[in-house]
């Protein structure tokens, strides 16, 4: 299973959010590549990105953060947030992205997804970002009627890399993921899951992983606090 240490941008910023609130953030650094840095010395693979300001605004606003982020490490990263055409998902691709992640556009534009993938394999994910297993969009301010599992479900013919499921009343508020729900998920579909929201301890990516089918597991909060090493957490996982 593969630990991805997550950056959140705002204003900025390196930030984490109380269960997606943009009133309750918490800044953590004001230079998100030497975070990124330092990730990649602790011997992370994968680094997670989000432009929160970006998932509100419907285009990307933390592009400079990014783009300093992507000149500084060799490790891939992921990047979600604003991200809601075609243009922005190339001119992300070329300049270094390894993996787009499309949340919005999933329920309201899911043929955009489709296309992503086809044009870009292996390159594309879905982000499934729930409250009570209910699909919210739109920075997570906009809910819909939409059951995670059964979205989640329309894309297992799209070739879409991975779905990153979050719990949104778990993220940021450092009380453990909703494995069960996660799992449950990740049994549903064959698209490789990964785990987001409420991850704070080791404890907890050893659970993930025990599960035997989550592919992943997304960090913030617990790497910035201390209640997480990450270096002690990727030896682990690797043993």
């Amino acid at each position: 299973m593969i630990l991805y240490p997550a950056i959140d941008l705002k204003d900025g910023n390196c930030v984490r959010l109380l269960k997606g609130d943009m009133a309750r953030a918490t800044v953590f650094g004001d230079d998100p590549a030497a975070q990124a840095a330092s990730f990649e010395e602790a011997g992370c693979e994968w680094l997670h990105l989000v432009d929160l300001n970006g998932a509100f605004a419907g285009r990307p606003v933390n592009a400079a953060a990014v783009e300093a982020i992507l000149s500084r490490v060799t490790v891939p990263a992921q990047l979600g947030g604003g991200i809601r055409d075609m243009a922005t998902i190339e001119t992300w691709i070329e300049k270094g992205l390894s993996r787009v992640i499309l949340g919005t556009v999933a329920v309201e534009d899911p043929e955009l997804v489709r296309t992503a993938a086809r044009a870009f394999p292996g390159r594309i994910a879905v982000g499934l970002d729930a409250r009570a297993g209910k699909v919210a969009t739109r920075g997570w301010a906009e809910e819909t009627d939409r059951d995670v599992t059964d979205l989640a479900a329309e894309f297992e013919d799209a070739g879409v890399a991975a779905i990153i499921y979050t719990d949104i009343d778990r993220d940021g508020a450092m009380g453990g993921p909703n494995i069960g729900a996660t799992e449950a998920l990740a049994r549903a579909v064959s698209v490789p899951v990964i785990a987001s929201g409420g991850v704070s301890s080791l404890g907890d990516l050893l659970a993930l992983r025990d599960t035997g089918v989550i592919a992943g597991a997304i960090s913030g909060r617990a790497l910035y606090d201390g209640a997480l090493d990450l270096r002690a957490a990727l030896e682990a996982l690797g043993a």
